[in-house]
């Protein structure tokens, strides 16, 4: 049996899915990172701040509030490139091959057959 948290996964599912094993540690070192990041983030933040409050002064609580707001959008960030990755991992165990990536920035510009003519956006036929 293959334990996901607290709950303990059938064999037939572990069966059917070989790579969950390894999806689910890769997820829970993704969160680990997340917090991780979240708790350095934060401290280092707030002790930036405490040397620069010696010549800005502000009120303590700003301090707090930067400092988790700034921690907190960084670690979503860090969790979601890690689960981003982790979700990689998962559709390469389950197909054996390396999915593209969905973003369409990195697709090439399709080609035109020489069949098709061009046409503007008028409705003129271009040679």
């Amino acid at each position: 049996m293959v334990n996901l948290g607290l709950t303990k996964v059938d064999d037939r599912l572990v069966q059917k899915h070989p790579g969950l094993e390894q999806y689910a540690a890769c997820q829970s070192q993704a969160f680990m990172k997340g917090t991780g990041s979240f708790i350095i983030g934060t401290a280092s933040l707030f002790f930036a701040q405490r040397a620069l409050q010696k010549r800005l002064p502000y009120p303590l609580q700003w301090n707090l509030l930067v400092s988790v707001v700034a921690s907190s959008v960084f670690s979503y960030s860090v969790t979601r490139w890690e689960t981003m990755k982790c979700t990689d991992l998962w559709l390469f165990l389950e197909t054996g091959t390396v999915p593209r990536s969905s973003s369409p920035k990195d697709e090439p510009p399709s080609l035109q057959t020489a069949t098709e003519p061009k046409v503007t956006k008028y409705g003129d036929t271009m040679e």
